[in-house]
């Protein structure tokens, strides 16, 4: 969907569709209306007064000169925040995708709760781009609106000159985030490890052309004699050759000062739990479980679009995790990447052993930040939910910026501990570790645990558990209610970009 700004009413008076936002006060609604005719048409309607702009509600009449005019209710002024102006557009974009309008505009002003133009204009670029998004690749009949451009009228000339890079940046966001979205809901036999590779650096060599992006991809022969052994154990069973896809992005002012933060996804494109086998109800959806990488790549993109400050490596481990006469045993001991063996007793806990040899990887890169995602326990969904994400981590002060860059994304982290007990739990009697804790104790703690077994001495680190939220968000209108969500997309970039 393309989004057009205007400062002049040319397309608002001729549009087809006119979106407005209006407040709540005493159960009455408020107007910020740039029109003011339009605001006294809407008081001129008997039915207007019975609509009080609650959050979420609508409104719907004709203007005198023909156009349809959708009334979109913000609540209370006094307690809109960016996710409420975020979601109301969401709300009105759903109001109108489905009816035959060839124009339709939005009057920025009328949804200023937070007063402050230019970003409301900018979540509303936001907003409107990821709700238009739909998969529909494999469908012969393919999503369709009758307007393929929407407007957003500005009535203040002033802010003409800093509109342009804010929303610029909001459109990067959002079509990284529509960009992952993709890869997460592709079908499996079609986006295996090789292929996701392939996708990755095309992307790059495209989108990321001319931003400082080198691409490095490791294949078989690359990772063996990098002794990613415990990554080789989950590839054993399949028919695919695994994939490390090294991306490394330089800022032009780089100097020896820059930070440095490397991203580490886990990129499952199919999991079967191997020989401790899924049954067949929890297999279903397991395409998803590539979303960790997906959404470290859909952050870095974004960053190095909005020109990110920083050094930043993106570490991608892709392989599926499947079963043949080859493919790895419970019992078995494997000797990872840093020199330490784990006891595999669950061949279903399996994306913690590619996290293990890539985070060692990332170390190496000497970054002064870690941050790995990936959709790794269900304990995560019975401690948290499926809408919130477990962060835990090793420096107290950069889990803390994490959580901040998720508020200021407002997008919900929540940090679980790391004890010394659990830490013990993961110790094996015939290995150095083991790769499955207590079952049903802590299974998001205690896979942490595990993980920081890999991080060098030194290096910041924090343990991302996207297994809810990365897909099926129907609470989020801008989120399709089926498939990747994108995010966490926009905490990572928040985190990524600013100072």
């Amino acid at each position: 969907m393309k989004i057009h700004y205007d400062f002049e009413t040319k397309h608002y008076d001729n549009a087809e569709a006119i979106v407005v936002g209006a407040y709540s006060k005493n159960d009455k609604a408020q107007l910020g209306w740039s029109d003011k005719e339009l605001v006294k048409q809407f008081n001129q309607l008997k039915a207007s007064q019975n609509f009080s702009a609650a959050a979420g509600s609508s409104f719907q009449f004709t203007n005198h000169a023909g156009a349809n005019v959708f009334v979109i209710g913000l609540g209370e002024k006094t307690k809109s925040k960016a996710e409420g102006i975020r979601r109301a557009a969401a709300n009105a974009f759903k109001m109108i995708a489905g009816k035959k309008f060839s124009s339709v505009c939005f009057d920025a002003a009328s949804f200023n709760a937070i007063n402050k133009l230019v970003d409301t204009v900018a979540l509303i670029t936001e907003s409107v781009q990821m709700t238009a998004y739909s998969f529909d690749t494999h469908l012969a009949k393919k999503t369709e609106h009758s307007f393929d451009k929407v407007c957003i009228y500005i009535a203040d000339k002033k802010v003409k000159r800093s509109l342009e890079k804010t929303t610029k940046q909001s459109e990067n966001v959002a079509s990284s985030i529509n960009f992952m979205r993709d890869l997460v809901n592709e079908a499996p036999n079609i986006l295996h490890s090789e292929e996701y590779a392939d996708r990755v650096e095309k992307d790059v060599k495209s989108a990321l052309k001319g931003k400082g992006v080198r691409v490095k991809i490791l294949g078989m022969k690359e990772l063996q004699k990098e002794n990613m052994n415990l990554f080789l154990s989950v590839n054993a069973g399949s028919a695919y050759d695994p994939r490390l896809v090294h991306l490394t992005y330089t800022p032009k002012n780089a100097t020896k000062n820059t930070k440095h933060i490397a991203l580490v996804g886990k990129g499952l494109t199919f999991d079967t739990g191997g020989y401790s086998l899924k049954p067949g109800g929890s297999m279903m959806g397991m395409k998803f479980d590539m979303g960790g990488s997906a959404t470290v790549y859909g952050a870095f993109r974004a960053a190095v679009l909005n020109n990110s400050p920083y050094k930043i490596t993106c570490i991608l481990g892709m392989t599926d995790n499947a079963v043949n006469e080859s493919a790895t045993t419970p019992d078995s001991i494997v000797k990872g990447r840093n020199g330490k063996t784990v006891e595999i007793l669950n061949t279903d806990a399996e994306g913690r052993l590619v996290l293990a040899d890539c985070l060692d990887y990332a170390c190496d890169q000497k970054p002064d930040f870690v941050i790995d995602a990936a959709t790794l326990t269900g304990a995560c969904l019975v401690a948290l939910g499926s809408q919130v994400c477990a962060v835990l981590g090793n420096d107290e002060k950069f889990t803390k910026k994490l959580l901040s860059s998720a508020k200021a994304s407002d997008e919900y982290m929540w940090e679980l501990p790391l004890i010394d007990e659990w830490r013990d739990d993961m110790k094996s009697q015939v290995a150095d570790l083991k790769n499955i804790g207590t079952p049903a104790r802590a299974g998001t703690a205690t896979a942490a645990a595990f993980l920081e077994n890999f991080i060098q001495d030194g290096v910041k680190w924090a343990h991302l558990d996207i297994a809810g939220v990365c897909t099926d968000q129907k609470h989020l209108p801008y989120c399709p209610p089926k498939g990747g969500s994108g995010l966490i997309v926009r905490s990572l970039h928040h985190l990524l970009t600013t100072k």
